[in-house]
């Protein structure tokens, strides 16, 4: 029999790139979308007619549509990418997002262990969570230090997987994923903030791009390659939690010197800072410890920041281009 997996969060950046890799492999894919997700069926239009793919209408806020969705399928695998991921949206609807991050992972996990315990569980978790700790590299053994609610949030989650795990031996894996971006992303997010604005620029359709500061460093990395990771360390035996991440930092203005280098543009000339867009509480450098990773499942960083720079660039200037 092919293996079943449910996705949760299908038609977000991770859900859908992971729904991709899988929808190649001998394995059935089911992808749960809310009715307010219907605006991003864009990232689906790669599978969404393949044969072994299908939608499960639901709401991770809705136990109920969870619980039938698990019923009816009968998922060898749970990936939960349904979370409300936007630091400054956190601070904005804090009940919210702590109820789509953490309140939501202890029912699917109940519901879980009441229906089939031997279910494989993924959840993601974020380096947010290390927040204001000053080390050279992060691995699994460093305690939290959230400075958001977003990473409070995620921070709780890990807490209530590692509960659900320990206590009734359900088989929950995890991934503290450092930042992890791709075409998929939205405008919100500072890297696709970026690479839209500089086709747009390109294209002569702005002229200015306002950016907060931009010697903040962050450890970056392909967004394919860290739901690939998931899935592969969600196949070990033994359930584990493990650092996911590129192993490197590099600064917003390196993001954007690149950017704009790769149509041939001065960014100096066109970027300006917005204090207001500069986070009070923002988090130190954090840089990822892989060498868990690494050891256990072999886990290697495909694209580089370079890389990823090219492909989120090629993408936006041929968005841009067919929107003349």
């Amino acid at each position: 029999m092919k293996k079943k997996i449910l996705i949760l969060g299908i038609s977000g950046q991770d859900g859908s790139l992971l729904a991709e890799y899988l929808i190649n492999k001998n394995v059935e894919v089911y992808g749960l979308l809310r009715k307010s997700s219907n605006r991003n069926y864009n990232n689906l239009k790669n599978f969404i007619k393949r044969k072994n793919f299908k939608i499960i209408n639901g709401d991770i806020l809705d136990i109920f549509s969870i619980e039938r969705a698990i019923k009816q399928i009968k998922p060898n695998e749970i990936y939960n990418f349904a979370d409300q991921d936007h630091v400054r949206w956190s601070y904005q609807i804090p009940s919210y997002s702590f109820n789509v991050t953490a309140s939501s992972v202890l029912k699917i996990l109940e519901t879980i262990k009441n229906i089939n315990p031997k279910i494989k569980y993924f959840q993601p978790f974020t380096s947010n969570m290390y927040g204001n700790i000053s080390k050279k590299k992060l691995n699994e053994k460093e305690k939290f230090a959230p400075l958001s609610i977003y990473a409070l949030s995620k921070a709780s989650a890990f807490h209530i997987c590692e509960f659900y795990k320990n206590v009734f031996n359900l088989k929950i894996y995890g991934g503290i994923f450092f930042n992890h971006e791709s075409e998929r992303r939205t405008s919100e997010y500072v890297t696709r903030k970026i690479t839209k604005s500089v086709a747009k620029i390109f294209y002569g359709k702005q002229k200015k791009l306002y950016l907060g500061d931009l010697n903040t460093k962050i450890d970056w990395g392909y967004a394919r390659d860290y739901v690939e990771a998931s899935y592969k360390l969600t196949q070990l035996k033994k359930p584990d939690f493990f650092v996911i991440g590129s192993g490197k930092a590099y600064s917003i203005k390196y993001f954007v010197k690149k950017s704009f280098d790769y149509v041939g543009l001065n960014y100096k000339k066109y970027v300006f800072i917005d204090k207001k867009l500069i986070r009070k509480n923002k988090n130190k450098t954090l840089v990822a410890d892989t060498r868990k990773a690494k050891k256990i499942f072999n886990f290697k960083i495909k694209t580089n920041l370079d890389q990823l720079i090219k492909i989120m660039m090629e993408n936006d200037l041929k968005l841009e281009k067919n929107n003349d």
